[in-house]
């Protein structure tokens, strides 16, 4: 029975929270909802069946729905029904099925999935009136949007397809520097560095090394690849959308990212997520270099933890170089990792027996859609 007090505490909801949302409304769908969409602190955003092929990217503003906005910059309209192509380099809006009613004292934040971020599919929420993606605003009611431009490969989805996950959450909750060291005393989040950097978020430093037995240190997008269909996983062969990045291609002890080339690369630190905290990684800072780390930017509680069965784990990084090349070598810090509190542990844990958990105990792990050993 769930505790009544845990009902209302801050944080970000856990999924017997979000059963609850969808049961009193504020979460609905134009088809019925599925348990696969269901994650231990976030739900899966499902493709509508409209879609639009538009000029650039938008924000509607405070004073505009986003139709209004694709009366003006919508090119071409799409069905989705059967499947449709979303071709590298465009941007497209999609509908999606579901919308939100939420009460004054919950907000909701999106971020692509793994998979997507893997695939180099650059994908943001939008909201009637927002001036801000991925971000939606305490109370709102109305419709959800997609932002879809595939960066590197093309991709076939239909109505159905996931690429967003959102959570939702309850009153104002930021985590100091103080209480992030203090989990990491307690709990251990991240392993791999002497002492971790704590400030703004746990820092994470990229790897180089090749794990035992191999000589590969990362994997750099083909420019010219086939199609991807987002929902058929081991249907892609490696060999044909990506190169083996292996101990021969470092320069001078580092890596050279080349301007508007695609990587996949791994954290130095194994992250571990407590069953009561979520995190989500910073995608870009410039702090620490002209590029960009991360698209799929959140982690659910028990990601990486130990008594689930997870071996080491370590964070994946989606890693796209702007303007000129940059070195990074073994170690450097590439981004962050910001923890948050839940409003209460969730009945499912990531990688606990049963749940769909793809990249439980990864290393240098590639999206589910390519065939690897």
């Amino acid at each position: 029975m769930t505790n009544p007090n845990l009902a209302s505490a801050d944080g970000i909801l856990p999924v017997q929270q979000l059963h609850q949302a969808i049961e009193r409304g504020e979460i609905s769908a134009t088809s019925e909802f599925t348990e696969r969409q269901m994650q231990p602190a976030s739900i899966d955003l499902r493709l509508g069946v409209r879609g639009w092929r538009v000029q650039s990217s938008f924000l509607p503003g405070s004073s505009e729905p986003v139709a209004d906005k694709l009366a003006r910059l919508a090119m071409h309209e799409i069905d989705l029904t059967g499947g449709a192509v979303l071709e590298r380099g465009c941007v497209y809006i999609v509908e999606l099925q579901e919308r939100l009613a939420l009460p004054a004292s919950i907000s909701a934040m999106a971020n692509p999935k793994s998979s997507t971020g893997r695939l180099d599919i650059f994908t943001r929420l939008i909201t009637d009136h927002a001036s801000e993606f991925e971000m939606v605003a305490a109370g709102y009611e109305g419709p959800l949007y997609a932002e879809i431009s595939p960066r590197t490969f093309s991709v076939l989805v239909r109505p159905g397809s996931s690429l967003s996950q959102l959570r939702l959450r309850r009153g104002p909750v930021q985590m100091s520097d103080a209480a992030m060291q203090e989990l990491q005393r307690n709990v251990g989040l991240v392993r791999g560095a002497e002492t971790p950097d704590i400030r703004d978020g746990v820092a994470l430093g990229v790897n180089l090394t090749p794990a035992a037995g191999s000589d590969i240190i990362g994997w750099r997008a083909r420019k010219h690849a086939g199609l991807v269909d987002i929902d058929a996983p081991n249907s892609c062969e490696v060999n044909a959308f990506w190169e083996r990045l292996t101990v021969s291609d470092l320069v001078a002890g580092g890596l050279v990212l080349h301007p508007d080339e695609f990587y996949i690369l791994a954290s130095r630190e194994y992250v571990t997520v407590p069953r009561d905290h979520a995190a989500e990684m910073r995608a870009y800072d410039t702090r620490v270099g002209e590029f960009r780390a991360h698209y799929a930017g959140f982690f659910d509680p028990g990601f990486g933890m130990e008594e689930l069965g997870a071996g080491s784990t370590r964070a994946v990084l989606e890693v796209r170089s702007h303007d000129v090349p940059f070195l990074i070598e073994e170690g450097q810090t590439v981004c962050r990792l910001v923890y948050e509190p839940m409003a209460g542990v969730p009945e499912s844990l990531y990688g606990a027996a049963g749940s769909s958990s793809n990249y439980q105990s990864q290393g240098l792990r590639l999206a589910k859609h390519f065939i690897q050993d």
